[in-house]
């Protein structure tokens, strides 16, 4: 085998900082979804080439700036193995943004590479939804700044883009109130499964990370085969 060959741990620590939530247990998973496939040496441990390396930092792009689920990335990936060219994962902008009460069509949001501070302007102009929209959005508690501060995150940018976008389908406020609902449920069980296996704050940020990704996959995977019946 040419080039170098990498563990699964190794691999893992390669690419966590560009994605800091990274686990092991989220590559296995990949394996177990049939994304990845790399070989295995004679003792059973996983050997990753460069080629898996890099299919793996392409997975996980997919996912992490251009929200994909699984179903699509492995359509994507079927398209790079039969040697055509998968869809562009950084599609450009609109000129200038979409001004305020504008639809802004379905461009893809880009997920930062960095943590997000924005302030209600900035949230406005990044998301393409209206002041009003934002209010009605803050009524109901769906979109919040964080904790003790004065600006928003990540979470608030997806769920402004999200609840846009949706407003296509005539999916509104209300929809998206059920989505939080199943959110809290989801929560609560993983705090629940966290805490009798934590025994320090960092210990119990890197569980929930883990145990959280896992939950993402499996309700996504639920909905499409719900979907699919």
């Amino acid at each position: 085998m040419a080039g170098p060959v990498w563990s699964i741990g190794q691999v893992m620590k390669l690419l966590k900082p560009e994605f800091p939530d990274l686990s092991i247990s989220k590559i296995r998973f990949l394996e177990g979804e049939g994304l990845l496939s790399p070989e295995r040496a004679p003792s059973g441990y996983r050997k990753y080439t460069q080629s898996d390396v890099d299919r793996l930092k392409y997975i996980l792009t997919c996912q992490r700036d251009n929200f994909q689920p699984l179903k699509v990335i492995r359509e994507h990936l079927e398209m790079i193995d039969r040697g055509e060219e998968p869809p562009s994962l950084d599609p450009p902008s609109p000129p200038g943004g979409a001004a305020e009460g504008e639809s802004s069509g379905p461009a893809v949001i880009r997920r930062p590479r960095g943590p997000i501070k924005m302030n209600r302007r900035e949230l406005i102009r990044a998301s393409g939804i209206t002041e009003a929209q934002l209010v009605e959005l803050e009524r109901h508690q769906l979109v919040r700044p964080k904790r003790g501060q004065q600006w928003y995150g990540q979470e608030a940018l997806m769920v402004c883009v999200a609840s846009r976008r949706l407003r296509n389908y005539g999916m509104d406020v209300r929809h998206i109130r059920a989505i939080r609902q199943a959110a809290e449920r989801e929560a609560g069980m993983i705090e629940q499964t966290v805490q009798p296996h934590a025994r320090m704050q960092q210990q119990a940020n890197e569980l929930a990370s883990e145990i959280t990704s896992l939950v993402l996959h499996a309700h996504a995977a639920l909905v499409y085969d719900l979907l699919e019946h």
